[in-house]
């Protein structure tokens, strides 16, 4: 069985330190989890360093614990970020859940025009919120070293900035005629996705996000919450990473 993975400070850690949770971290680990004294546990900082670790003492706000090993692992590359117009309701949960499992390594959430789900002032900042402990929460289940960085609303033109920046800049759209296993994966150490909304894509975004390589994922058209992980699957299954 698998050891339960919590977020701690062990980013300097040696085998032999005390390390102390504290806060919602801890009272999630020892209220809900029921974590007890001398089990063990696995505490990661969601920089690389993930530490095995026996559990000495708890109240309900703080876990301590005894470091039994240290694991430190680069970040892995081609680095992957998915541009994810913003779904509504609950599926942009979903979506966020499965591209942290995936490995999707940076989440934009981007306001294209034909999103059904907006954010605006207070909702705005309740949903990114959301977005970040989703993304924090699946990375522990599937046990990532690395937290993948949700990164504020962008606009149109702040997605174009970014695709410029990576090797290989990518956006799905249904009726476009190259594919996926089209694209030039293998030099590339930084992939960029964007995924549209459930309305589609306007002329003028497909414009603007030029010249970025513009594909299908298949026959069947995909909705926004799993389209992203659909084709970070089939990238990655073409690179090292999944090698």
């Amino acid at each position: 069985m698998s050891l339960a993975v919590f977020l701690g400070p062990v980013t300097d850690a040696r085998v032999g330190d005390v390390v102390v949770v504290e806060g919602d971290e801890a009272r999630h680990a020892v209220v809900v989890r029921r974590t007890a004294v001398g089990e063990q546990v696995v505490l990661a900082d969601g920089a690389g360093t993930a530490a095995t670790c026996t559990v000495t003492a708890t109240t309900k706000s703080t876990l301590t614990a005894t470091v039994d090993d240290v694991r430190r692992s680069d970040r892995p590359t081609p680095t992957v970020t998915v541009v994810q117009a913003i779904p509504k309701g609950e599926r942009a949960e979903l979506a966020v859940e499965v591209l942290t499992e995936i490995g999707t390594d940076r989440i934009v959430p981007w306001a294209a025009a034909r999103c059904v789900g907006v954010w605006r002032g207070e909702r705005a900042a309740k949903s990114l919120a959301k977005w970040r402990a989703t993304a924090r929460e699946s990375a522990k289940q599937s046990r990532r070293a690395w937290l993948p960085e949700v990164t504020e609303m962008a606009t149109t033109a702040e997605v174009a900035d970014l695709l410029a920046g990576v090797d290989l800049a990518v956006v799905l759209h249904e009726a476009a005629t190259d594919s996926l296993a089209d694209l030039p994966v293998a030099e590339a150490t930084s992939i960029a996705v964007v995924v549209g909304p459930e309305g589609g894509l306007t002329d003028d975004e497909l414009a603007a996000l030029a010249p970025a390589h513009v594909v299908r994922t298949g026959d069947p058209v995909l909705r926004t919450s799993t389209a992203g992980v659909a084709a970070v699957a089939a990238l990655l299954s073409r690179t090292s990473r999944w090698g």
